[in-house]
């Protein structure tokens, strides 16, 4: 499920125009705010260094990657409390769960 959600949101931002707005600061790429996943696999693509497939697929396996380190994280906390949310969950849904999770 995670990959999914994953792969959904790499192709919508793609297609949302990462490549153009990766293109309009690509001048500022040394910067630590561009040392990011997405960033960092369309900079080498506009470099030619890989094609447009390679370069969504290793945006999808970074951000997995990335992914799994916050969730290894996150877990050691032991004072969060956890909502588990369907995929295709309804605002009021997710108001009334996190009102439950804060009750407790």
């Amino acid at each position: 499920m995670l990959r999914e959600r994953v792969e959904q949101r790499t192709h919508r931002m793609m297609e949302e125009g990462l490549l153009e707005e990766a293109t309009s600061v690509k001048s500022f790429r040394g910067t630590n705010a561009l040392n990011t996943v997405g960033y960092k696999e369309v900079f080498r693509h506009l470099d030619g260094e890989m094609g447009y497939e390679e370069c969504v697929e290793e945006i999808i396996k970074n951000t997995m990657r990335y992914a799994k380190r916050q969730m290894t994280w996150l877990r050691r906390m032991e004072e969060l409390n956890w909502i588990d949310l369907p995929a295709n969950h309804l605002a009021p849904d997710l108001i009334h769960r996190v009102d439950s999770a804060v009750q407790r």
